[in-house]
């Protein structure tokens, strides 16, 4: 059990005791990074708390935030705590009506929004929602128009000055390791989201674990765009600060590039795809050079993944691979670096499965990616990649207190201070998600080796059966097809019939860039993707890309789409994940056509 003092309000308030004037967080105003000392960062977190007492918050009330990443978001999520308050946070993303689900089941009485968007979306559900007292508007580019209970930031704020410190002073006293911290939706691939309790013990939990696995110190600095309101980005930040590094926040994911060289940060936690798109940018560039640039890079990466197996396996490199591999680095690997700064020492990787060959090539380049896996049940981590002797096929080694066994049909299990206490109002949901000895059931099926690795091999509730019998994993197959360049999305279907086929959304802009080369000629998108010469390229690429499948696994057909599948259509999830009924739904045509050509060719 987490000891009091792992409090992360404690901690935080340490942190800023210790941090005078250094920067804590820093964000962009125009074109220049603005940062918030440490004394600042603590006044501004004592001043929301105070507004939030000055308007009704009373001990495990909720609060919710609906706002792209900024850092009122993590002021607010401290101030609540501070006043022992639940924070929920709402995907910026989310509709009006996925947001009025959240608002209504978790009973918020108060409401941060980031933007237009967001403020627009809570006012148009506001009377729908009986506990919702007040919209707080965190930009003052926001125009609240007539909107009774809309109120500025400042305003607020302006109205806790009449509360006696010594009202929070006692709350923060007070604190307490198994009162709620948050309620977290999980997006759900179907059925109504389901909000995941997790207390204080939990993320103190966590604290103490990464402690065991990380370095962290006061002069890193993370830079935070994966979103907020997602456990990952969310714990990882909090890691962050309780260790009383910096935050760099970016509100528009879109300028993740420009970010990356101007904040140049030494950590930063992010997703696959990321990784996926500038292994690709990297080859594609590679592929179009001179053949004399293409060997020296095939050498110089081959030297980094030496030197990195060295690394890995605790060996003394050879006087030949330190001179060889500094020569590397000189020309090429630091080159690559400089892509992301140029200045990381290492980099977190969740949400979903890192491809192997990806994963070993980070590592090569001298990016120590640290992949692991987890669950918003589970605070985020239970397992990832250790600096020694780590499987790249594998997600890790289970995090120091996090329990892993392997159940019924090879199902992963977890238990431990880390995991949740249940779903809010759902009390029949919260009993099966557990088995008889207390095991979290996460879904995913999987193995662990001999030394501690964990892998996974599917996800059991994502199955599918073939009309003969076959059960295929559809994220294996989508991960081996979606790592191409030229490939941006993919849905593998197979449930139910004969055999795998697949929706494809091309990447344009290297598609688009081949037809130039190509001068194929077209008026739109549609046009371009049925082109045969593009068709021909893509089944060529396809079948490259599933040569190590088993022959029941591999996409015998595909349709390419001229539009990614996206939130606001319904087909992904806020974590981007596959909604496959709505998709099947609407894309009924397209799949249909592909087994009638297939029956007709038979017949």
């Amino acid at each position: 059990m987490a000891h009091l003092d792992f409090h992360i309000v404690s901690k935080i308030r340490e942190q800023v005791a210790k941090g005078g004037n250094r920067i804590a967080l820093q964000h962009k105003v125009g074109d220049n990074w603005q940062g918030i000392s440490w004394q600042e960062f603590g006044q501004q977190i004592d001043a929301a708390s105070l507004a939030l007492l000055a308007h009704g918050i009373n001990v495990q009330d909720k609060i919710g935030i609906f706002s792209h990443n900024m850092p009122r978001w993590s002021i607010a999520d401290f101030a609540a705590m501070q006043v022992r308050a639940i924070t929920v946070p709402i995907y910026p993303t989310n509709t009006a009506d996925q947001s009025a689900y959240i608002l209504q089941n978790a009973d918020v009485k108060v409401l941060f929004v980031g933007e237009q968007a967001q403020f627009d979306a809570a006012l148009k559900i506001f009377d729908q929602c009986p506990d919702l007292e007040w919209l707080v508007a965190m930009s003052p580019e926001i125009d609240l128009g007539a909107a009774e209970h809309a109120i500025y930031w400042e305003d607020f704020i302006a109205k806790g000055r009449d509360v006696p410190s010594q009202q929070l002073d006692t709350l923060i006293e007070a604190v307490n390791l198994d009162d709620l911290f948050t309620l977290i939706y999980t997006s759900g691939t179907t059925g109504q989201p389901k909000g995941v309790m997790l207390d204080y013990a939990n993320i103190a939990a966590q604290l103490q674990g990464h402690d065991q696995r990380l370095t962290v110190t006061p002069d890193d600095m993370s830079l935070c765009f994966l979103p907020l309101s997602h456990v990952f980005e969310r714990a990882w930040s909090f890691y962050v600060l309780y260790r009383g590094a910096s935050i760099s926040y970016l509100q528009d994911t879109r300028q993740v590039r420009e970010a990356l060289t101007e904040v140049r940060p030494t950590v930063m936690s992010a997703v696959p795809r990321f990784y996926e798109k500038i292994f690709s940018a990297i080859h594609e560039r590679v592929a179009k050079s001179p053949l004399h640039k293409k060997v020296l890079f095939t050498w110089a990466v081959n030297m980094g993944a030496k030197m990195a197996a060295c690394h890995q396996a605790q060996q003394k490199p050879s006087w030949l691979l330190k001179r060889s591999y500094k020569l590397a680095n000189k020309l090429v690997l630091s080159k690559m670096r400089a892509l992301l700064g140029g200045r990381i020492n290492f980099m977190p990787c969740g949400g979903a499965k890192l491809d192997e060959t990806i994963g070993r090539f980070f590592h090569a380049i001298g990016v120590n990616v640290k992949l692991g896996y987890g669950m918003t049940e589970t605070t985020a981590t239970v397992s990832c990649w250790d600096d020694k002797c780590f499987d790249p096929d594998s997600i890790g080694m289970s995090m120091p207190g996090a329990q892993v066994k392997i159940g019924e049909g090879n199902e992963i299990l977890v238990r431990g201070p880390m995991v949740m206490r249940g779903y809010y109002k759902m009390p029949e949901e919260s009993a099966q998600a557990f088995d008889a000895h207390g095991f979290l059931k996460t879904g995913d099926a999987g193995h662990i080796d001999e030394n501690g690795n964990l892998f996974i091999t599917d996800r059991i509730k994502e199955l599918m059966k073939t009309s003969g019998g076959k059960y295929i994993a559809p994220q294996m197959i989508e991960g081996a097809i979606g790592k191409d360049h030229f490939i941006e999305q993919v849905a593998v279907i197979a449930d139910t019939r004969k055999f795998v086929s697949a929706l494809i959304v091309p990447c344009f802009d290297s598609l688009e860039e081949y037809a130039k080369e190509l001068n194929i000629k077209y008026h739109d998108r549609l046009e371009l993707i049925k082109n045969h010469q593009v068709v021909e390229m893509f089944e060529q690429r396809v079948a490259n890309l599933q040569k190590e499948l088993a022959k029941f696994e591999q996409v015998k057909k595909f349709k390419l789409l001229p539009k990614a599948f996206s939130m606001d259509d319904g087909e992904l999830t806020p974590t981007l994940k596959l909604r496959r009924k709505v998709i099947n739904d609407k894309y009924q045509d397209e799949i249909e056509e592909m087994y009638d050509d297939s029956d007709k060719k038979s017949q």
